[in-house]
């Protein structure tokens, strides 16, 4: 029973990947307008991509040599990398091939077992391409390629030059053999566009003239949202991996004013948060808070805060995620509106809509005190659904005074809160400030027994681990957090653990690589602002 079940689990990935893929295959024939697959790149291959360029991440197709490693591959390998595998694979073989090569496969397997090979025999069949070949070099190794690319003008073409190498979250690739991946020699020479649609599950780095020829494509959009996303999704990859400088990253992103979609300006403000939580070990923290209000700020005003006729969900999602990052970012006419609307919310004389409420009980959290916090308490205690109260509790760990955080982290672990919803709260706590992030990872060590007791052997014991240490960026809290767990062992969290620490190890690496630099440019940037 146990070999089934080893068995069963290195074929896991299939299942939940396609299942993952399927699901936005679907909205996107139901519902072409929604841009799902925009929606995909930002929320699950770019989150696949980041895990994947760890020294601790795993192949797709993992063996499992006892049951307590079985939780650990629930991960964002197996779904969201898997499923960018999938996606690839479909744009690789055509719509038309792949649904021949599944039909030879669910009709030759059906009521049998099957394993990944037996799927790539089907499509390999039906597609007259070496399926199995390309495939394995993504599932049965970990990690993905970088593409550099060059280009040279030959007469009267241009022509592209790419090298591939390993694309590590640290910087280049130390291994004694390189892998490979689809190209099976380091070099070739194209004429092509490249990775249309993000498709390819690779990051892409140009060299500084290609990059430059490539900027008004974001100021004034030719270039399909997708790819707008995946450029500068990249950019921000290649920078926390030292590949290059972050502030031509940010000088990128300041191009990005003339914005219009929703996930694209989803995704970059991740990118910000996370440079905001790194530069939040700096004294410089706040020039950085100004950079976000002068990149969102444009985009703010043309939205404004009420919607207009003719909008749609993703205006929607937009406005109360622009809000919220001006908000958070201390923009002034923002808090001023934000907590004239709060105080008319609270009063009963008009209630804000549930696109609003986030943005506005943040922005007033952030910039509160502590009659703002019960109030928030009282909201949460009052509430009938339990989407309200999952709304108030993502935001509690917006508040900034050390008195104020421990009361939320003192909340987290009350009957108010249910056990599965605790998570979230200590993990908002420890991303909503610096004083915060100390106070959740003292909170998990001093409740550690109460905490272990409630989630171990699930994923919610590893989620708490990287929520509540993934923001540190100093060296010695790397030893600080694997001493701690090697003394309070957590099996099926051993490799979040791993993760956790070689991520807090790269944290402090880029601060001390571009700290200076990016605080320089921000500096320069009150002198010299940029004109878009």
């Amino acid at each position: 029973q146990a070999w089934c079940i080893f068995i069963f689990c290195f074929n896991l990935w299939l299942n939940e990947s396609f299942a993952s893929w399927i699901e936005y295959l679907c909205v996107d024939h139901c519902f072409p307008e929604y841009d799902i697959w925009t929606q995909f790149v930002s929320a699950d291959y770019t989150r696949a991509q980041e895990l994947d360029a760890l020294d601790n991440s795993h192949p797709i197709e993992v063996s499992v040599g006892h049951p307590s490693e079985v939780d650990e591959i629930f991960d964002a390998i197996s779904y969201s990398k898997g499923a960018s595998v999938i996606r690839m694979l479909h744009d690789y073989i055509g719509d038309k091939d792949f649904k021949k090569g599944m039909y030879m496969y669910l009709t030759k397997f059906q009521q049998k077992n099957a394993a990944t090979e037996d799927l790539w025999e089907s499509l390999e069949n039906a597609s007259g391409k070496p399926i199995a070949a390309v495939m394995n070099t993504w599932t049965k190794q970990m990690g993905f390629p970088l593409i550099y690319v060059e280009a040279e003008q030959v007469e009267e073409d241009r022509l592209l030059r790419l090298s591939q190498k390993k694309f590590c979250a640290g910087g280049s690739y130390v291994g004694e053999d390189c892998p490979q991946w689809m190209l099976f020699n380091s070099t070739y020479w194209i004429s092509l566009q490249l990775n249309l649609g993000t498709v390819g599950f690779y990051r892409t780095q140009y060299s500084s003239a290609m990059l430059e020829s490539l900027l008004p494509g974001i100021r004034d959009p030719p270039l399909p949202p997708v790819d707008r996303l995946g450029l500068q999704n990249d950019l921000f990859s290649l920078a926390r991996a030292g590949n290059i400088s972050t502030v031509e990253v940010l000088k990128v992103m300041e191009a990005f004013v003339n914005e219009p979609n929703y996930t694209v300006w989803s995704d970059l403000s991740c990118n910000l948060g996370i440079l905001s939580t790194l530069l939040s070990h700096t004294d410089f923290y706040e020039e950085i808070q100004e950079f976000v209000k002068d990149v969102f700020s444009p985009i703010g005003e043309r939205l404004g805060w009420d919607p207009k006729p003719g909008e749609g969900h993703l205006d929607a999602l937009l406005r109360g995620l622009v809000l919220g990052k001006l908000g958070k970012a201390g923009h002034k006419a923002t808090l001023e509106e934000a907590r004239r609307r709060f105080k008319d919310h609270v009063e009963g004389k008009q209630i804000l809509s549930a696109d609003l409420r986030s943005p506005v009980y943040l922005t007033v959290l952030k910039r509160g005190d502590g009659t703002t916090l019960d109030i928030m308490l009282k909201l949460h205690k009052q509430a009938d659904m339990q989407e309200e109260k999952n709304r108030i509790e993502r935001v509690l760990g917006a508040t900034l005074l050390p008195d104020l955080i421990q009361k939320v982290l003192t909340f987290a672990l009350s009957e108010e809160v249910r056990p599965q919803d605790t998570v979230s709260v200590i993990g908002g706590v420890a991303g909503g400030s610096k004083h915060g992030r100390k106070a959740a990872w003292k909170f998990i060590k001093d409740n550690w027994e109460e905490l272990y007791n409630r989630y171990q052997g699930g994923f919610l014991i590893s989620r708490l681990i990287k929520l509540s240490v993934e923001g540190f960026a100093v060296d010695k809290m790397a030893g600080e957090v694997k001493a701690f767990f090697e003394s309070h062992p957590a099996p099926s969290a051993e490799r979040t653990i791993q993760q956790c620490c070689e991520n807090i190890l790269l944290n402090a690496a880029w601060l001390k690589r571009d700290a200076e630099s990016i605080h320089q440019y921000l500096l320069q940037r009150k002198v010299s602002p940029p004109t878009v």
